[in-house]
């Protein structure tokens, strides 16, 4: 397996995004003083130390979703 790349089988919805999910976690990793590995390899860091950052993105991402449906965006699923 190619450095920087993951087995993961998730896909994102909109490919787009992938380099803004790549900003917020160097953002989130920067805010809570962990270092993410240039390389790519993620094998020495600690679970506890990924689970943060992953579990900060979900926080930051349904709290910015939050902020879109109470700002008037909620029609767009009530389809």
């Amino acid at each position: 397996m190619a450095s920087g790349q993951s087995r993961s089988s998730n896909s994102l919805v909109v490919p787009q995004a992938s380099q803004a999910l790549d900003q917020l976690k160097y953002e989130v990793a920067q805010e809570l003083g962990i270092q993410i590995p240039q390389d790519g390899y993620y094998g020495y860091m600690t679970s506890r130390d990924t689970g943060s950052i992953g579990g900060s993105i979900t926080r930051r991402l349904v709290q910015i979703a939050e902020q879109q449906l109470a700002g008037g965006n909620a029609n767009r699923f009530s389809r």
